[in-house]
């Protein structure tokens, strides 16, 4: 098997419109066109080659059913368990933005051991996600 590339990520989100205003307004993501036949709720985002499809519940608590989104402190400052990783260029003027929107930074920053800064916050579904930027 040759694998070229991670395409995209999808996840399944409790509110679209909260959940489009996080990845679009806070993190800056461009919202572009899904497919008119899909008949479920939903956005997509990119940035670069970052690709991010949410997926709204159609049946209210299936967020919940399927993803617990429950990990404890020391979990989220380490990024121990399922979470996407973003490349960032500049980690001090990311964290001041997303200090300025409220976003709790649930770890780090803190050396990853490979010349890499990484910190991590959550979505408003509590998915974890990195942003590490490489050192000097």
């Amino acid at each position: 098997m040759d694998i070229r590339s991670l395409n995209h990520v999808s996840l399944l989100v409790r509110d679209v419109e909260r959940s489009r205003q996080f990845y679009g307004q806070i993190l800056g993501m461009e919202e572009i066109p899904r497919p008119a036949t899909f008949s479920f709720p939903g956005a997509w985002f990119c940035k670069d080659s970052a690709i991010i499809h949410l997926v709204g519940e159609t049946e209210p608590g299936r967020v919940d059913q399927i993803y617990s989104g429950t990990y404890n402190a020391d979990e989220l400052s380490r990024g121990y368990g399922t979470h996407v990783a973003f490349e960032i260029v500049d980690l001090e003027a990311s964290l001041h933005h997303l200090r300025l929107h409220n976003v709790e930074i649930v770890g780090g920053p803190r050396p990853r051991g490979d010349g890499v800064i990484q910190f991590y916050i959550c979505d408003p579904d509590g998915y974890m996600l990195e942003f590490f930027a490489w050192q000097g």
